[in-house]
């Protein structure tokens, strides 16, 4: 059998260190707002190539404290518009909606499954202050021509990085690439805690304090509250294993990278379209995506094979339930990715021979 993403055997490799840092954390008896999340932030504000970083609840609760510290800078205001991708996970624009502001839903390009500059572009109103880039499956979203059209718009732009740890543009790192980024810690990302976990990086020292008094009841004082916050915190259990594992980070994603070129070196499937890659500095491969019509058949012809896949993102956003009033948007790009998406498994756990099991049982599909 070769899974999907074995957490087990994944953590199994760090369980040394990761049983001596949380004894540390048991025994120093601090569980919240401690040391260890202190830390966490400065050595990940120094990975990403940040100013500052706050630990959080979840990805989901990083980006919502985006928008709303946006908001209470009074640079948002209910109605307005974020530029989103259409084929991301709903948390994007969950973010969006549950702080009042409109999603504006964007086809991605057919090649990268990430949306472009002309695309960014075309759903700009006067009403639109945000555009949310996604570095979906760990491919990087950025670019200098959006990073212009934004500057010239008076936009922001927002970093979606729960995909993308450690990916890279032109030597910077996605999540300092634009004014803030969102980072998710599930477990299951590459660079993953043993439970929920977030974190906004940022240069911006405004937003920065803002989300610090909004993370943690509207309060930097204990009993004063200048702001309606939430409670989304980074426990101490959490930040001392993700620092464990931010120092494998790169060899871990390095492993990916070797797994992806492999696939796309090896995989000769008529069938099937494999992701193109030309700079390999800027994927990680949270996702090796292939895309067919025939999806069903292939996942049946691999599971046959003892090998697990998984598929992302059945439903386009602008397709769900809880977006009905978008319903009528037709976005052709999205809609296609959805329905023929199929995620090999990809990942620092995998040997040799299981990357060459799964090429010959794609190469063997008909």
């Amino acid at each position: 059998m070769i899974p999907y993403l074995p957490l087990n055997e994944i953590n199994a490799r760090y369980n040394p260190e990761l049983q001596e840092t949380i004894n540390r954390v048991i025994t120093k008896g601090i569980y919240l707002l401690g040391e260890e999340t202190r830390l966490f932030e400065k050595e990940y504000a120094g990975y990403i190539g940040t100013r500052h970083c706050i630990g959080c609840g979840n990805g989901y609760d990083a980006l919502w404290l985006i928008i709303r510290a946006y908001k209470e800078l009074g640079i948002f205001s209910e109605g307005d518009e974020i530029i989103v991708p259409a084929n991301t996970f709903i948390a994007s624009v969950l973010a969006i909606t549950q702080n009042g502001l409109k999603p504006i839903f964007a086809d991605p390009d057919p090649q990268t499954a990430v949306i472009g500059c002309n695309e960014i572009e075309k759903a700009i109103t006067p009403r639109c202050k945000a555009v949310m880039l996604v570095h979906l499956y760990g491919r990087n979203c950025y670019s200098e021509e959006i990073a212009m059209l934004c500057r010239q718009k008076g936009i922001k732009i927002i970093e979606d990085n729960a995909q993308a740890h450690g990916c890279l543009h032109n030597g910077k790192r996605t999540g300092s690439l634009g004014d803030a980024a969102a980072h998710s810690f599930y477990p299951g990302k590459n660079l993953g805690a043993l439970g929920d976990g977030g974190a906004v990086t940022t240069d911006d020292s405004k937003l920065y304090e803002t989300i610090l008094t909004l993370h943690n009841y509207g309060s930097m004082e204990k009993y004063r509250h200048t702001l309606e916050g939430v409670n989304s915190r980074l426990d101490e259990l959490q930040a001392a294993a993700l620092r464990v594992k931010l120092r494998h980070l790169d060899a871990d994603n390095s492993r990916r990278k070797e797994i992806a070129r492999r696939y796309i070196a090896a995989i000769a499937n008529n069938t099937v379209n494999l992701p193109v890659v030309k700079d390999f500095d800027g994927h990680v491969f949270h996702v090796f995506p292939v895309f067919t019509k025939q999806r069903e058949a292939l996942q049946a012809h691999l599971a046959a094979q003892g090998i697990q896949t998984l598929i992302h993102y059945p439903v386009p956003c602008h397709k769900q339930e809880c977006y009905r009033e978008a319903g009528t948007l037709v976005l052709p790009v999205a809609e296609e990715l959805a329905s023929t998406e199929l995620s090999l498994p990809c990942h620092q756990a995998m040997n040799d021979n299981d990357v060459t099991r799964v090429i010959e049982c794609m190469n063997s599909f008909r």
